[in-house]
């Protein structure tokens, strides 16, 4: 039997043969490397001797490797309108000599223009901070409700902004001081249109800035 296949071997064309003895050899050297290489991998399968033969793919699949993507740190310009306004208001109520809404109309506008100048809203990849300064210093405890002036996105429950034309208050409710959820309100003495946008990114859409019905 052994004779018989020798000799058919022996008469079979030179081609043939090659092709056969190729084959054979990737043959070997992929089982080989399958077997007795720890290091093997669906993307390096084998390579012939001789370098006649390499196989880059086994399967054709790419592995896909996720890449987590921090989201830059927002930090929306401040804005003296409303402080302006309301200084104008007392100015011209405090001229007509109409002192009683004047004076707390003038009080309220020189508070918000100090807070303009160092109350900042940082809005990083997972939260929504108030900081202090242009060092950006920690503003401590809420003093109205306790805890960090610090929340995250993931506890907004919603939001909204009066009005997204002349922003005057932004509001918020969050679960993250409370589980039953907390309210807060700041009067926008930021750029509104980045607050607004930001807003809508970090914190998703809101009744005010959602698609208008027709």
């Amino acid at each position: 039997m052994a004779t018989t296949l020798l000799s058919v071997h022996r008469f079979l064309p030179s081609q043939r043969r090659e092709k056969i003895g190729c084959l054979s050899g990737l043959r070997t050297s992929l089982c080989g490397q399958v077997l007795f290489n720890p290091n093997f991998s669906e993307r390096q399968i084998a390579r012939s001797h001789g370098n006649r033969f390499v196989v880059n793919s086994l399967f054709g699949i790419g592995k896909k490797v996720k890449k987590n993507i921090v989201r830059e740190t927002v930090i929306p310009e401040p804005d003296y309108r409303i402080p302006i306004v309301l200084l104008g208001i007392a100015g011209g109520l405090a001229y007509t000599e109409n002192l009683v809404p004047a004076v707390p109309a003038g009080l309220l506008g020189l508070l918000l223009l100090v807070q303009a100048t160092r109350v900042r809203f940082v809005f990083d990849d997972e939260t929504l901070e108030v900081r202090i300064g242009d060092q950006l210093d920690e503003s401590g405890e809420n003093a109205f409700v306790g805890g960090k002036n610090r929340w995250k996105y993931s506890t907004f429950v919603n939001w909204e902004f009066w009005w997204p034309n002349f922003p005057i208050l932004v509001y918020f409710k969050e679960t993250q001081t409370k589980p039953e959820g907390q309210i807060h309100f700041f009067p926008i003495i930021f750029n509104g249109k980045q607050l607004y946008d930001v807003m809508v990114e970090r914190a998703g859409p809101s009744k005010t800035s959602g698609p208008k019905e027709s």
